[in-house]
């Protein structure tokens, strides 16, 4: 399988990672860092290794930032510090009084937010990035719900898992549901899963098999042995950096309900369930009602795309409680429906964002918030002109979709009390950007810079948990991301060798204008 042997138990994935520590980052010529104070720039040197300025266990104190906590009472703070111990934000203000061995971070200039949240990604399918780049939905169920998803091995599952979080660590996004639908046995499971535990990130594992029902793999058994293994504490605990729920397509338009012992079974074990939903012919509004009829709109839902509901569907998500992952990259290209946002806001239904998958887009959380942005403005704008009016004032706001990001995405992951914001007493999952590039200067307005003008080469810092994951620019464990390329590498070449020149050709170039009707249902 992987390079890595993966632990049998939960308990020796856990050891394994306390012995990762932050200190082992690999060394690395000397540069120069800039950073601005005030209105000028500071130089200084680089540290070789970036772990060598932090010890396990020490505070840490982030000083003179722009800090948008996303926090209601405490709002965006100029000139202001941040105090990090026992993984937790301890306090935030200007000139805080620190511990005498705190490791101070020069923030002067930088913008400090919460790390970003990603309800929605289908990791395993990083190892072939960019190659569906001209698909549609269609071409999407045909090549890897029908064709190529049974070609992934448990070591590709590995190398795409492990390579995603790598990449979502290293742009910001310090919380990733992997939407892990390729789970066909139980070793494809465990890879997965000590992919995620490897990667030292924040992680969310959605149980999934597109290759059986629900109502057969849910209850098999094997949820059970990844509970006992891997998963002892609560689902929404921070306590573990890894933690589980379910994922399955919404299904459910059979009027007698064959998909109960799968609902039932989550019920059960207490574990929330994502589904895609509102997709364009399928699973259909009936879904819904079913779903509803049956006891199964729970609170803890996750609605993905919701995209082609008809209004009577969305009430219905609005009375049980339930939110909704909007995909703007995902719903714009692939044709799930047009993001939803405009419509899922006025029902009051929870939002948080998501990439779906780097095998088509950017996996890029600032393009997230862009795209959805954009997506919803000019759907309004669109409607007035038919209209012959004008809008005068956005109704979407740069910060709403910052909200979507952050706290937005800890709260459909039930964990809001404890992420997407920067309180005292939170978990510590911070991202800080820099604030001297040309692309972000002059600062203006912070939370503008994040939702319009940051980039990926924006993320200076990311902490998790308390633990520094990047600094200065590059990542602490440099390793893991050489390592995640060449895992990555070398699934590609296999499964580019398996699919076959001449279908993977016609697959990168799919013909156009094509419009005949397709089955999108999955046997």
């Amino acid at each position: 399988m992987v390079d890595s042997t993966p632990s049998a138990a939960r308990t020796d994935a856990k050891n394994a990672l306390d012995r990762r520590s932050f200190l082992l980052g690999v060394g690395a010529t000397a540069g120069v860092g800039i950073l601005g104070t005030g209105g000028y720039a500071v130089v200084r040197e680089r540290q070789a290794d970036p772990a060598a300025r932090f010890q396990e266990g020490q505070a840490v104190v982030f000083r003179r930032a722009h800090v948008v906590t996303q926090d209601r009472d405490l709002g965006t703070i100029a000139d202001a510090d941040v105090l990090i111990h026992n993984g937790v934000v301890q306090a935030v203000g200007p000139g805080l009084s620190v511990p005498d061995d705190a490791a101070e971070i020069d923030a002067a200039g930088a913008v400090l937010m919460p790390g970003m949240i990603d309800t929605h990604r289908h990791m395993w399918q990083s190892v072939l990035r960019g190659v569906g780049a001209d698909w549609t939905i269609t071409n999407y169920f045909q090549w890897i719900y029908q064709q190529w998803g049974e070609l992934w091995r448990p070591e590709d599952v590995y190398a795409g898992n492990y390579l995603s979080m790598v990449e979502a660590l290293d742009s910001g996004v310090t919380t990733s549901v992997d939407w892990s639908h390729g789970l066909r046995t139980p070793e494809h499971a465990d890879a997965a899963v000590e992919a995620l535990f490897d990667s030292q990130g924040r992680a969310r594992l959605a149980y999934g098999n597109i290759f059986d029902l629900p109502q057969n793999w849910v209850p098999s058994g094997d949820i059970d042995r990844m509970l006992d293994q891997h998963f002892p504490s609560a689902f929404n605990s921070t306590e573990e950096l890894v933690t589980l729920q379910l994922a399955w397509d919404g299904g459910g338009e059979d009027p007698e309900f064959p998909e109960r012992p799968a609902w039932e079974y989550a019920v059960d074990r207490g574990l929330p369930v994502t589904l895609h939903a509102g997709v364009w012919g399928y699973p259909l509004d009936v879904a819904i009602r079913n779903l509803h009829d049956n006891g199964f709109l729970l609170p803890t839902n996750t609605y993905v795309h919701a995209a082609s509901l008809q209004a009577d569907s969305y009430e219905l998500l609005a009375e049980t409680g339930g939110n909704v992952s909007i995909s703007a990259e995902s719903e714009l290209n692939a044709g799930q429906g047009y993001p939803p946002t405009g419509e899922v806001r006025s029902h009051g239904i929870p939002i948080s964002l998501s990439m779906d998958t780097s095998l088509w887009w950017s996996a890029d959380m600032f393009a997230a918030m862009r795209a959805t942005l954009n997506a919803e403005r000019g759907l309004a704008h669109m409607e007035a002109h038919e209209e012959d009016r004008t809008v005068i004032n956005n109704e979407l706001r740069v910060n709403d979709v910052l909200g979507f990001a952050t706290q937005g995405g800890a709260d459909a992951l039930q964990m809001g009390a404890q992420l997407g914001s920067i309180t005292p007493g939170k978990a510590a999952d911070l991202v800080m950007l820099r604030g001297e590039t040309a692309s972000m200067s002059p600062m203006s307005e912070p939370e503008h810079h994040i939702v319009f003008q940051a980039q990926r080469s924006e993320v200076d810092t990311v902490m998790v948990g308390g633990r520094v994951v990047k600094h200065e620019g590059r990542l602490v464990e440099q390793e893991s991301l050489d390592r995640a390329r060449r895992l990555a590498g070398d699934s590609l070449d296999y499964l580019r060798e398996q699919i076959g020149e001449d279908a993977w050709e016609e697959a990168v170039n799919p013909p156009a204008f094509e419009t005949e009707e397709a089955d999108h249902s999955v046997e």
